[in-house]
């Protein structure tokens, strides 16, 4: 007969385990394991991998946020400026101009980053688009512009979730 030998994980030494890493060989337990389309690998190897895909550089997170807060910045001041003078059809200007300008931003922001890519990279361009936005709001809310506020909101809610899943690679 062949003699078996009890593998326990190492992360739980308590728990015994019939699973191994498929990369480093480890014994791993159920709720260490991750599943993959070819077999199941410790934690430790599935964030080797991701870093693996994170190409950014430390200076790629100022040059996101300010391109697309200066872009951003740009397409409001267009909403704000353009929405004054139609009133309530601002509603549908604000939704082309956020699809449109999402897509320009996405665009421009790839080609200063040279297409390298980070998760936090994507979650920064994000908030550049936000915080490029919100000078408009503020102004238009303190002039008492409501018609305005609520035309760049509508730009920001279309235009930022467009530039995020554009920028990570996302194409719907």
């Amino acid at each position: 007969m062949t003699e078996t030998t009890t593998l326990y994980c190492y992360i739980h030494p308590t728990r015994e385990t019939s699973l191994r890493c498929k990369r480093c060989e480890r014994p791993i337990c159920t709720s260490c394991a991750v599943r993959t389309p070819t077999g199941y690998i410790c934690k430790e190897c599935a964030r080797a991998h991701q870093k693996a895909f994170e190409t950014a550089v430390w200076y790629d997170y100022i040059v996101g946020l300010a391109v697309t807060s200066i872009l951003s910045l740009l397409a409001s001041l267009l909403i704000a400026f353009i929405g004054s003078f139609i009133g309530f059809f601002m509603f549908f200007l604000a939704a082309g101009i956020g699809g449109g300008a999402g897509t320009l931003i996405s665009n421009l922001t790839l080609r200063a980053l040279n297409k390298r890519r980070s998760r936090a990279l994507f979650l920064t361009c994000a908030a550049g688009v936000v915080l490029g936005g919100l000078p408009a709001v503020l102004a238009l809310f303190f002039t008492g512009n409501i018609y305005g506020v609520i035309g760049v909101v509508i730009y920001l809610v279309i235009a930022t979730p467009m530039v995020y899943s554009r920028i990570s690679g996302i194409r719907l």
